[in-house]
């Protein structure tokens, strides 16, 4: 019997976890990496720390499930996109620490390219100017670290987002590749003609060489090198994290939609074999590529979903592990009228504001740490709603349901809200690691261990639905109150 191996590297953790056939998790194995905040706004990881953390996950994965390199089928690679790392090509060393998709140094930068380039970048990459994506980060870098355009312009350098960085070193320098799903995220890549766009690289002025191929979501790209393994595994699928999240969650039809609640929210809709332009603040991105054929997806970005559960944790101090969030919320009825916009970093989709910050808003002398902590429970359900309602203007049509997944999905209490404030079904699957079984599925179809899309379809299997129990006047109550705390919010820094 052969088994899939997913690597799941996410923003504080590097996963691997082996599938069997029927979808069933044989193993898991998880290690987590140091964040870095070295200034206001800006986050790193030391790329080294992370490939050592995910190399670590595949030999503990095996040694776990008690299988060997040659029980592995194929290997099937799920990362944070955006995030860039850029490292010699000679010494396979990074220049510079690695800049997480988070960071905001380079946001007064996209503040003066809005002014006359938003629509010429849009155009091409179906996505917003934003410190969010991987061109601006590159440039930085190559304008601040000693000696790297140069060495850049002499060819010297490789850029890749996480997915590059970790194939680069488990085939020993052999392969320096990316997919469509993760070159869609660099707002260099053009995702009508499908290639790297030159005009895009002329304005951040970063050379072509730096680029990793463009390959398709599903095939073999190459084998890992036996300095880490007994044998070679076929690395087979790359998808970011969320693209793999919606294959996961077998939403392979136009119109159906999940929603991630890892770190950040992450919407996607799959719009089929067309990009739809948003008229909305949405992105239009590449959700995958298989057999030469590219589906596409409008996504929405919650930058801080989970993440407010970790603040409450670590920075506020009010709950000593994440689930204790759901015990303080059920001590009070309701939110006490206190309201919590989650803007740690910002604002994503639809207000694309670099300068909100997190704030609460109706506190009073009778509000409780049970309040609080049902405050950012429900801003992170709001999030989630503001973008679910401009993708049904973009589609023109409304949503029924939305599958979900993701470590805070496993709230009952979050999902419960998330569906009384739709008024419609939550969906949660039985399997929640949706993002490594998205990339196991696509590695299966590559070296044929899944005939088909339509024999992985009949693997997933509903967990739980969530009926809206909330009376209608009472969430357009709540919605008022949260839409005035987010204008509120907006602009907060100058």
């Amino acid at each position: 019997m052969k088994y899939i191996m997913a690597l799941d590297q996410g923003t504080t953790s590097s996963r691997a976890i082996i599938f069997d056939k029927h979808s069933n998790i044989i193993a898991s194995a998880q290690h987590s990496f140091t964040q870095y905040f070295p200034q206001s706004g800006w986050v790193e990881h030391d790329a080294k720390e992370i490939w050592a953390s995910q190399i670590a996950t595949l030999t503990e994965v095996l040694a776990k499930s008690n299988l060997n390199a040659k029980d592995i089928a194929a290997i099937g690679i799920t990362n944070q996109r955006e995030t860039t790392v850029v490292w010699d090509r000679a010494t396979s060393q990074p220049i510079s620490k690695a800049i997480v998709w988070q960071d905001r140094r380079t946001a007064d930068y996209c503040n003066a390219l809005k002014k006359d380039k938003a629509q010429f970048i849009k155009s091409k990459t179906g996505l917003m100017i934003d410190a969010y994506f991987s061109a601006t980060k590159i440039k930085w870098i190559l304008d601040n670290v000693p000696n790297a355009r140069k060495k850049a312009e002499q060819g010297e350098l490789c850029f890749g987002t996480i997915d590059s960085w970790l194939i680069y070193n488990l085939t020993k320098g052999k392969v320096h590749v990316t997919d469509q799903s993760n070159a869609s995220r660099t707002m260099l890549y053009n995702i009508y003609t499908k290639e790297w766009d030159k005009e895009l690289l002329g304005l951040f002025d970063i050379p072509y060489s730096m680029l990793p191929e463009v390959k398709s979501s599903s095939e073999v790209y190459g084998y890992s090198a036996t300095r880490w393994v007994d044998c070679q595994i076929p690395l087979a699928s790359i998808a970011g994290d969320q693209q793999a999240a919606l294959f996961g969650q077998m939403c392979i039809q136009k119109g159906m939609l999940k929603s991630t609640y890892g770190t950040g929210c992450f919407l996607l809709m799959n719009t089929g074999d067309t990009p739809i332009e948003s008229k909305n603040n949405l992105l239009t991105t590449i959700a995958w590529n298989i057999n030469k054929a590219t589906t596409y997806a409008l996504e929405g970005g919650v930058f801080v979903g989970g993440a407010a559960i970790q603040w409450l944790r670590d920075g506020a101090r009010m709950i000593r592990t994440a689930a204790d969030i759901n015990t303080l919320a059920a001590t009070v009825e309701d939110n006490g009228g206190v309201y919590f916009v989650p803007a740690l970093t910002g604002l994503g989709a639809p207000y694309w504001d670099q300068y909100a910050r997190g704030s609460f808003y109706g506190i009073s002398r009778g509000t409780t740490d049970g309040h609080i902590a049902r405050a950012v429970l429900e801003g992170i359900a709001f999030q989630v709603y503001d973008i679910v309602k401009e993708m049904e203007k973009d589609l023109g049509s409304s949503c029924s349901e939305i599958r979900v997944d993701g470590g805070a999905s496993a709230s009952d209490y979050l999902m419960q809200i998330q569906s009384d404030i739709f008024n419609f079904n939550i969906i949660r699957p039985k399997i929640i690691e949706t993002t490594a079984l998205g990339v196991a599925y696509l590695a299966g179809l590559a070296v044929g261990y899944y005939e088909n899309i339509e024999a992985i379809q009949q693997q997933w299997h509903i967990d739980k639905n969530f009926s809206p129990k909330l009376t209608q006047e009472k969430v357009q109550e709540m919605l008022y109150f949260w839409h005035k705390a987010v204008k509120n919010s907006l602009n907060w820094l100058q």
